[in-house]
Formats: C-alpha cells, sequence, structure tokens
C-alpha cells in the first residue's frame, strides 16, 4: 500500500456510521465521487447455488481462502479519483450453530460466542484510481479465514459455528486538511446476502463438498466424474466430505474429516492423485472463476456501515 495514504484515515472513516440518504443535499449527502457507484457480484449464480445449500466456509489456524471467490464489477467511480477497497465480515445474529445430520439442515445451538474484534482486508492494490479499478474484475483471493484467537498474519478472525456476511467497503482517498470532518461522505458500503455462510473446521453438509469439488477448477484431482454429471444432491461421489484442500494455492492437505473409521482409506485415495492435482495446480494457478456477469447490481448502502436487521 502506498506509504503516503493516511490508514488511520481510513479506519476512521470505515468505523464511522452514516444515516445518510440518497437523496440528501446537505453536509451528511455522499461526496459525488462514490454516490453513483454501482458494484456488482460476480459468479452470482455460483453463490446461489452454495446458499440454498447452506454456505459453508474453513476455518484454521493457518488460515484458508474462501470458495468461492469474493470478485465483484465496479462501475460509476471517477477514473481519476483514488479509492481504498476493503472486506470485513460481521455476525449476522448473536446465535451459535450445529448441523443436523438427521435433517440435513442447520439449527440454531444456542447463545454465540463473544464477539471477536472486527478485522478488515485490505485489496492489495489499494489504493488505486477508479479507472484502474473499473477495467477488470476485482477478486479478494488473498483474504483468509482463521480461527486463531492469536494470529498475527492479519487474517480474518471468526468463530466456527457462527453465521457470518462479508461486507465491501470502497472509500474514497480523501487528501484535504480538513478530511476528517467529510470522512462520513467519503465511503459506501456494499453486501450480498448470497455471500453469507457459516463458519466449520470441516464441512458438515456433504453437499457442499461435492458442489465445491465440482465447481473449483483446482479440484480438479479429487472427482472422479466428469464435472457436468456432479450435482448439488451429492449423486456420484465417492469422497470423505471433508478431506479437500478446495481452494486455488492451497498446497497441502487438510484432512478434517469427521468419519474417522474412514480417514486411511481417503488418505490413499488422495495421495494417488498428489501428482496430477500438483500438476492441474501448476497450470491454473492464475486463473479465475468467471461467469457472464449477472444482475443484481447493488447501488451504495445509505445505513452507512451498519449490520444487517
Amino acid at each position: 500500500m502506498d506509504g503516503n495514504l493516511d490508514v488511520s484515515k481510513i479506519m476512521q472513516t470505515y468505523s464511522m456510521g452514516s444515516t445518510c440518504l440518497p437523496e440528501d443535499t446537505g453536509p451528511c449527502a455522499k461526496a459525488p465521487q462514490v454516490a453513483r457507484i454501482k458494484v456488482q457480484l460476480e459468479t452470482y449464480r455460483l453463490w446461489q447455488q452454495f446458499d440454498q445449500l447452506g454456505t459453508e466456509m474453513i476455518v484454521t489456524k493457518a488460515g484458508r481462502r474462501m470458495f468461492p471467490t469474493f470478485q465483484v464489477h465496479i462501475t460509476d467511480m471517477d477514473p481519476a479519483a483514488e479509492y481504498v477497497l476493503l472486506m470485513d465480515f460481521i455476525p449476522v445474529d448473536d446465535k451459535r450453530y450445529r448441523y443436523a445430520f438427521h435433517s440435513s439442515s442447520w439449527i440454531m445451538a444456542g447463545r454465540g460466542d463473544v464477539a471477536i474484534p472486527g478485522r478488515v482486508h485490505f485489496h492489495p492494490d489499494s489504493p488505486a484510481r477508479g479507472a484502474q479499478w473499473m477495467k477488470q474484475t476485482v477478486s479478494f483471493d488473498r483474504l483468509k479465514l482463521t480461527n486463531n484467537l492469536l494470529d498475527d498474519n492479519g487474517h480474518i478472525i471468526l468463530n466456527s459455528m457462527h453465521r457470518y456476511q462479508p461486507r465491501l467497503h470502497v472509500v474514497l482517498v480523501d487528501q484535504s486538511r480538513d478530511s476528517q470532518r467529510s470522512a462520513h461522505r467519503n465511503f459506501c458500503t456494499f453486501s450480498f446476502p448470497e455471500t453469507r455462510f457459516i463458519a466449520v473446521t470441516a464441512y458438515q453438509n456433504h453437499r457442499i463438498t461435492q458442489l465445491k469439488i465440482a465447481s473449483n477448477p483446482f479440484a480438479k484431482g479429487f472427482r472422479t466424474a466428469d464435472a457436468n454429471n456432479w450435482s448439488a444432491d451429492g449423486t456420484k461421489s465417492h469422497l470423505s466430505h471433508s478431506l479437500l484442500p478446495l481452494h486455488p494455492q492451497e498446497s497441502t492437505l487438510h484432512p478434517e474429516t469427521s468419519h474417522k473409521e474412514q480417514r486411511t482409506t481417503d488418505k490413499q485415495h488422495v495421495n494417488q492423485r498428489v501428482n496430477s492435482t500438483t500438476e492441474s495446480k501448476k497450470r491454473g494457478r492464475h486463473a479465475h472463476v468467471h461467469t457472464v456477469p449477472i444482475v443484481p447490481l447493488f447501488h451504495c448502502q445509505w445505513d452507512g456501515l451498519q449490520g444487517p436487521e
């Protein structure tokens, strides 16, 4: 990140709430450089598929990348203005969840753990001019999730078995001397309900595992059938549902299976495919999963950084 950028100002902007409305014309109105910004979620249909099953994201002590990756297309920025892009994750509620295998669904299991102080993840290209952000898909593929409360790597810390909503913040870089006074006007927040997920240390719903295998190009070595024949109902799967590294650039296996009696067989199966998996990663390391951009387009949320109701 540019050394001339005052990160403390960005963080103060991020932490401030706002009750502005689009039609406001007084001192509360959003700055014109952010007022018209629209953000479109890439791979929208894929996110919908996961959401219908109840999306799960693995959290580990070392940190695990998200799949699907959070990717967006941004329009209507000021091409000459500079912006910082960052993400945070807020609890959807104050409940803890557990997976009921007999009904294949998530149910509330009591009061949630104490909320962890929130962290934010800055996109590594920040700050950049609007023209740069708008010319290509913006991908947060370096973001990692962890359950390590003592993490010192800057990863996002989450409580396992809690539900979270990712949020994107677009912050205008204001170099004026009185920028603090107008900080509440210089940011916009976007969230997509389809991207909500439950943090887990091992996948609970086997259909989630199978959908990740089927849709992740970096999991080719773990498929037992053509991807076109995989479906969310779990057909044609012969793998344990919590054994697989299902994100690009993950170079090690994470045997987190909850079925101990299958562990030996599954490890042997994985060892036979390690070589082919490594080669496929080398060929596709810089690829991203994309679909044709699909609506909806989300405009700025004028309630600032408040959490979902």
